[in-house]
């Protein structure tokens, strides 16, 4: 059984960092392709960032230069970097993984004030 379980979320002022978890259970994260997603209050929701199983990663443009996804392999979790933080960053986040079927974590609410 697949699971993806976010974590590191929180409340954070323009211009700091967070670093958000994806731990994965049920699949190898090296051998898939993984990516952050967000979903602000209104909006559908829309790719952040990936990096398929290759270590190929694309970016939003905008968050290009701010955000960084990576993964470790010996804890199976795929993490999600974000420096210079904006409001307009301020969703909640998903990680999801596209093995023949797409799973989806939980989310995990970042807000970003001004």
């Amino acid at each position: 059984q697949v699971r993806l379980v976010e974590s590191g979320g929180g409340l954070v002022q323009a211009g700091g960092s967070l670093r958000l978890s994806c731990a994965a259970s049920g699949i190898i994260v090296t051998r898939n392709n993984m990516g952050w997603y967000r979903q602000a209050p209104g909006k559908q929701r829309e790719l952040v960032t990936s990096i398929s199983r290759f270590g190929t990663t694309i970016y939003a443009n905008s968050v290009k230069g701010r955000f960084t996804i990576f993964r470790d392999n010996a804890k199976n979790t795929v993490y999600l970097q974000m420096n210079s933080l904006k409001p307009e960053d301020t969703a909640v986040y998903y990680c999801n993984v596209d093995a023949v079927v797409s799973y989806w974590g939980q989310g995990t609410q970042v807000t970003v004030s001004s």
